[in-house]
């Protein structure tokens, strides 16, 4: 059996009070988390769910949220979570592409869901302890689940066209854990920090639920604040955590930071984008008592398929680390072809964990394939010993007269403005040279900086072609809920 509940009826009776979920004023023993995940699992059968039925969820961080993802996986149905931030015409083709027999939302996002068929609201109370959804439910029975079973869906953000309804087996869910726990060396010990969305891998996978798999806490948080995040891990003694790169952002310019004894965070994963060796440095100063690991990975494979180790942050700075255990990488051109150490070319994987391909949609399924290797549509590169190296995702190529540009090398270079907070740089249409590379920055506040201030610095670090010809000044950049800047978003409204 590999159904989620199964490792939470491992620790209950081994380890009853032993704290397993903390949320607002609610401190959940492992016992008490089974008790609720029975509870919850007897609410969704009573409201007709049934094995292999999609149960899909429209809520902010919660207890309710975690219980549900358990309570749905005992039953031996599949999970199915939304971006709450989606509109209603975005949750309607989801949950009816997805075939979702059940949508529960929180009562705050009424307007958003009030009109799609079969919805549960989910009131405050019930956020905090999702039995009370039906009190009186009965408790279910477990549903024998196996490893090839589907145990979620997850839809990634269409760029061009709908999105794409991600397919996770038990297989890949659990070989994933696995990764984690030998790469983090995870234990009963460890206390993570869920400040991220959980409806998104990097908060609910990275490394997540594996957490609970081998006994120890999580602490959600329903919304990030960085002061509450501090305090959090000051009060919790919170070691780990899944920060997107915004968030780490935020946390180190957080005025209140020298308030709190951060001492027992051993480390913090980000990723999502090329990370500054100015933000690593400045984390390693702040939390004295961790280390800000890179990584590299997708929802199509759980997330977090390369992770930096230990002591080698600076040395192979640019590198979001090696492959895990399970995980083989390999830089494929074009045609599909393997293509030597150090030379770009897309990113494609193979492993457990990964996809076997979209729900219901043949044709992106192949198209997605190398054979058994996954065409993840990043580009990067491989050095001599086996650590990654992002470049750019394909369609964010800037191509100037003939010349491609990696955004991210030029945005590298930006980052070493002291000036500069987060930086972008895209390509806008050009008349004469296709199109022309254009830095979008968010600077220091306080700080000011000019056009021609950013060209000599770039010129004196890179080819003539590559600096931005225009740069625009904005007060934040567009990211989607990992952290990554919406490229997409920007060229569209610069372009408009």
């Amino acid at each position: 059996m590999v159904n989620l509940s199964t490792f939470v009826r491992f620790h209950a009776s081994r380890t009853p009070e032993r704290l397993a979920v903390v949320f607002k004023d609610q401190r959940i023993g492992y016992a008490a988390l089974q008790r609720r995940i029975e509870t919850t699992a007897g609410f969704l059968a009573q409201q007709g769910i049934k094995p292999d039925d999609v149960v899909a969820v429209f809520m902010k961080n919660s207890a309710a949220f975690l219980e549900l993802a358990f309570a749905t996986s005992h039953l031996g149905a599949i999970f199915l979570p939304i971006n709450f931030r989606l509109a209603s015409d975005e949750v309607r083709y989801i949950t009816g592409n997805a075939g979702a027999k059940l949508l529960l939302a929180d009562s705050e996002f009424a307007a958003t869901v009030g009109s799609l068929p079969n919805v549960v609201l989910v009131e405050e109370p019930a956020q905090s302890d999702s039995t009370l959804l039906s009190p009186g439910a009965t408790p279910a029975p477990l549903h024998a689940r196996r490893p090839g079973d589907l145990f979620r869906l997850m839809y990634t953000s269409g760029t061009t066209d709908r999105p794409k309804g991600v397919v996770h087996t038990y297989d890949n869910f659990y070989w994933k854990c696995a990764d984690h726990v030998i790469a983090l060396g995870l234990s009963r010990d460890d206390r993570l920090l869920m400040t991220g969305p959980l409806y998104h891998v990097g908060a609910f996978d990275l490394p997540g639920v594996a957490v609970l798999w081998v006994g120890g806490m999580v602490m959600i948080h329903r919304d990030f604040d960085p002061s509450h995040v501090l305090a959090s891990i000051e009060a919790e003694k919170l070691t780990c955590a899944w920060l997107a790169p915004v968030m780490t952002s935020a946390l180190l310019a957080e005025p209140t930071r020298d308030r709190h004894d951060v001492t027992s965070l051993k480390w913090a994963i980000g990723g999502g984008e090329r990370t500054p060796e100015t933000r690593i440095r400045t984390f390693a100063e702040y939390f004295t008592g961790g280390r800000y690991i890179d990584a590299y990975g997708l929802t199509e494979s759980c997330s977090g398929d390369t992770l930096m180790e230990a002591g080698r942050e600076i040395e192979k700075i640019g590198s979001v680390g090696r492959a895990l255990a399970h995980v083989e990488i390999e830089i494929r051109d074009n045609d599909g072809n393997a293509v030597p150490v150090g030379e770009a070319g897309e990113i494609c994987l193979r492993g457990p964990k990964i996809t076997g391909g979209y729900w219901n949609d043949p044709g992106k399924t192949a198209a997605s394939f190398h054979g058994d290797w996954f065409r993840t549509g990043d580009v990067g590169y491989l050095d001599g010993e086996g650590f990654l190296y992002l470049t750019d995702r394909k369609k964010d190529m800037i191509i100037s007269g003939g010349e491609n540009i990696a955004s991210s090398e030029v945005e590298r270079v930006i980052y070493q403005l002291p000036q500069v907070r987060e930086a972008a740089v895209i390509g806008l249409p050009d008349e004469k040279w296709g199109e022309r590379p254009v830095a979008v920055l968010v600077l220091v506040p306080g700080a000011s900086l000019e056009l021609e201030q950013v060209v000599a610095h770039c010129r004196a670090h890179l080819a003539s072609f590559k600096v931005p010809k225009q740069m625009i000044i904005r007060e934040q950049l567009p990211r989607n809920p990992s952290g990554k800047v919406l490229k997409r978003v920007l060229r569209e409204e610069l372009a408009s």
